[in-house]
């Protein structure tokens, strides 16, 4: 994985642990807020964490924060703010600002200010849980077309057959993206065709939910 280098501006419960998972990946994060506690705490675990005003223009300036290929702003309830820094960061060169909003009102003027992409991390958790209810098996609900997921299923009458007998885009319309032997504990990706199934297995399978509604594997 390549590693790149992220801004993070406004360290608060989301803005830091979207810092700390991307430290996690094994990526760069330079961190930012005005509140001392939130910085020292930050500095723990992040490459750099300054503690300075995100709406003075000079001050991002000034941290390199216009030269960051990509920064996520995460400014809480603050809408002035986050469309005060997105416009700061875009008039200053950054190359991808991604913005925490709160209503579609502020996404609005968010796009207009420059904003590449806008995020409603609790309208998305409650979306990700409410499949995860209602889905058994879910490991995630995928934002790529309607009701696209990505599920576990427990080989039983499959057993014995491999993926190229089985046919699976063909005749249910998913793909299997990954298998796990019974015994283990990870994952093998991109799965051989010709490898037969075993009771117990378990393969991650991508499609439709309507598709994987029911289905017997």
């Amino acid at each position: 994985m390549a590693r790149k280098e992220f801004g993070v501006v406004g360290l608060g419960k989301f803005g830091l642990s979207l810092a700390q998972s991307l430290m996690r990946h094994g990526q760069q994060v330079v961190g930012l807020d005005i509140d001392p506690e939130k910085v020292k705490a930050a500095a723990e675990t992040l490459t750099h964490a300054y503690q300075a005003e995100a709406v003075d223009k000079t001050a991002l300036q000034q941290l390199g924060f216009g030269e960051l290929p990509e920064v996520i702003v995460s400014t809480g309830h603050s809408m002035e703010a986050s469309i005060l820094v997105t416009l700061f960061l875009k008039e200053l060169g950054c190359r991808n600002v991604t913005v925490k909003a709160i209503s579609h009102d502020h996404e609005k003027v968010l796009r207009k200010v420059g904003a590449d992409s806008v995020i409603f991390p609790e309208r998305y958790a409650a979306e990700q849980l409410a499949a995860k209810l209602a889905v058994p098996g879910l490991i995630d609900y995928l934002p790529l077309g309607t009701n696209v997921v990505l599920k576990q299923l427990v080989v039983d009458k499959w057993a014995g057959k491999n993926l190229r007998e089985l046919n699976l885009t063909n005749a249910y319309g998913i793909q299997v993206v990954a298998v796990r032997a019974a015994e283990e504990q990870q994952f093998v990706f991109v799965p051989k065709a010709d490898a037969a199934l075993r009771k117990g297995d378990t393969l991650a399978v991508i499609g439709r939910g309507e598709s994987l509604e029911g289905l017997i594997s």
